[in-house]
């Protein structure tokens, strides 16, 4: 009897599997769209690697990307720019980057973490989404990190928004919303009421304010050579004023604490990752793993 009365009745079990079923197909949905939109610099990336050290295909490409991506837990588009954008080793030498001085990671204390040279990426910003959630006191928020191929911003971790707004904002250019704002100005920019603002474009404003946000404090993650690497955005569901000056020095701390963070990472973790790739390459064992993930 129990069975039968929750067949017809919404939030049921079979309503609740339905609801969980389409979650997971959206989810799959946007991962397919990010594997699109990565899959031309990966393809760049295989090229070089290709070439450079004569595997036979693309695929063998592939699998030394990938084999070097899973060692050091960097994601495998973030491996695939880092190869397009470094210069290539010089000759045939052992070491693509021969004398270069280890530092130590940044404290990350803003974030509670003890830890930040055993700490991976994805956690850090995760870490830094909730903080900065916790420090406005709202549910809604995401970030985004620099892509420098496409000049522009990529969420990465998102939390309370609708499915619409995370597709149309997956990627944002250098105009046109707040977070492009904040980026251009490396500062803290806050946006009063959405539907008045002027820095947004008619579309994005219509998308923001269909997710229920009516409010935004943007949050530049800022490098210790003074770029941005990325960016928190929080949303709020009712037109605010200005941040509280404790608020806003709190949220100007973590940004920059995870900037210097991510600049650390970059220029050691990945550093790291494609000097084994490179090490890998040079030996002739590009690995067997042939699959075809590109995660973004």
């Amino acid at each position: 009897m129990e069975h039968m009365s929750n067949r017809g009745v919404p939030g049921g079990r079979e309503a609740e599997g339905t609801g969980e079923e389409v979650a997971r197909l959206r989810e799959e949905v946007r991962n397919l769209r990010a594997q699109v939109r990565s899959r031309p610099l990966i393809s760049h990336a295989q090229g070089i690697l290709q070439e450079r050290y004569r595997l036979p295909d693309a695929d063998s490409a592939f699998a030394l990307l990938r084999q070097s991506s899973q060692r050091f837990n960097v994601k495998l588009r973030l491996l695939a720019e880092a190869v397009v954008r470094t210069q290539r080793p010089d000759g045939p030498r052992e070491l693509w980057f021969p004398g270069r001085v280890r530092r130590k990671p940044p404290v990350l204390d803003a974030l509670g973490v003890d830890d930040p040279g055993h700490v991976n990426r994805g956690a850090v910003l995760s870490a830094v989404l909730s903080q900065s959630l916790a420090i406005t006191g709202t549910d809604m928020g995401n970030v985004q990190i620099t892509d420098r191929a496409a000049r522009g911003l990529r969420i990465e971790h998102h939390t309370g928004l609708s499915e619409h707004f995370v597709e149309f904002f997956a990627f944002v250019g250098e105009d046109g919303t707040s977070c492009a704002k904040a980026a251009r100005d490396v500062a803290l920019t806050t946006v009063h009421d959405v539907a008045t603002d002027e820095v947004f474009t008619d579309e994005a404003r219509h998308t923001i304010l269909a997710a229920g946000s009516r409010a935004c404090h943007s949050v530049p993650l800022v490098g210790a050579s003074g770029e941005c690497l990325g960016m928190v955005s929080v949303h709020l569901e009712r037109p605010t004023k200005a941040l509280h000056p404790a608020q806003a020095k709190a949220l100007a701390a973590t940004g920059r604490q995870v900037g210097r963070w991510l600049a650390w990472h970059d220029h050691t973790v990945v550093v790291d990752a494609l000097e084994y790739l490179h090490a890998q390459g040079r030996s002739g064992d590009a690995g067997t793993d042939t699959g075809t993930r590109t995660d973004s």
